[in-house]
């Protein structure tokens, strides 16, 4: 009965060990990979960097456009930036200008 009771001891006393190891395994796994792991936190950092890009963007366009609307503001007619918008919303050359049409835009 020696070896047996000596066996069923060593199992019973490596089994919390193992039990052990596999959560923290268990646990380690998940804070890598998980719903809320690391990396889930390393994609959602690139999507804000994205999304603050596209934001950084936009705001630049609306400062171009705000310019150009205030430069055709009563105040501060610009003159030369009228007729531009003019003679390209109305599609109109002067008779001694020459047309160069751009495919890329």
């Amino acid at each position: 009965m020696g070896i047996w009771w000596e066996i069923q001891n060593r199992l019973k006393n490596s089994g919390w060990w193992l039990l052990g190891a596999f959560l923290t395994v268990y646990f380690a796994v998940h804070a890598v990979t998980g719903e809320r792991g690391w990396l889930k936190y390393m994609y959602l950092r690139q999507e804000i960097a994205e999304a603050k890009e596209t934001a950084a963007e936009y705001n630049r366009q609306k400062t171009y456009l705000e310019e150009k609307v205030r430069h055709l503001s009563n105040a501060s007619l610009d003159l030369d930036l009228l007729e531009e918008r003019a003679r390209v919303v109305l599609n109109l050359a002067g008779k001694d200008e020459f047309i160069i049409l751009d495919e890329s835009e």
